[in-house]
């Protein structure tokens, strides 16, 4: 139960740093917020986006993932929204690497910014909170978990004394069948 509940607060954490990360800046001062999704298939341009169209919405779709999870206790989920907000920060990184032609981390604020550094810290938050929880156990042999203790093997069964001895019975004894009236004999 603790392990839940510290991966479940560990889980919220990064899924918050996850949906922060796209209003910081990225690279060379330019928030995550202004980059399209389109830019991570055709590559990085200097059109600025909604807010909507940005790469915010994987980012807030991997928290709802996380919301999920923790309320299924589904350690599955938690790591696929961990994988989601990995995938899309390398993924930016790729297409912003190709289009400025390297990646850099100047003193300046030119390069890599903040909002990188959260995202991918957000993605590794969400996976040590999977790996921390302990998630729903599933039931032995199609029978639902319950609290109450199980009868599946004769030692866990509760004693049952014998019933008292009781000697055989023989079976009662009948009159042989009556042969009718006797008769006489003739002799």
């Amino acid at each position: 139960m603790v392990r839940n509940i510290l991966g479940s607060i560990l889980a919220l954490i990064g899924a918050t740093a996850a949906v922060w990360s796209p209003f910081r800046a990225w690279y060379d001062g330019r928030h995550g917020s202004t980059y399209r999704i389109d830019d991570l298939f055709s590559g990085i341009s200097g059109s600025k986006a909604e807010v909507a169209g940005s790469i915010l919405l994987p980012f807030a779709f991997a928290a709802l993932v996380t919301l999920v999870g923790l309320v299924l206790r589904a350690r599955l989920l938690v790591a696929v929204a961990g994988l989601i907000v990995l995938g899309f920060t390398v993924f930016w990184m790729v297409r912003q690497g190709q289009a400025a032609g390297n990646l850099t981390i100047d003193s300046s604020g030119r390069g890599l910014g903040q909002g990188v550094a959260v995202a991918l810290g957000g993605g590794l938050v969400l996976l040590l909170a999977c790996a921390l929880m302990s998630g729903r156990r599933r039931a032995a042999r199609g029978r639902h978990r319950s609290d109450a203790p199980t009868l599946d093997t004769p030692y866990e069964r509760p004693y049952e004394p014998e019933p008292p001895y009781e000697p055989p019975h023989e079976p009662p004894v009948e009159p042989p069948d009556d042969p009718g009236p006797e008769f006489p004999h003739r002799a």
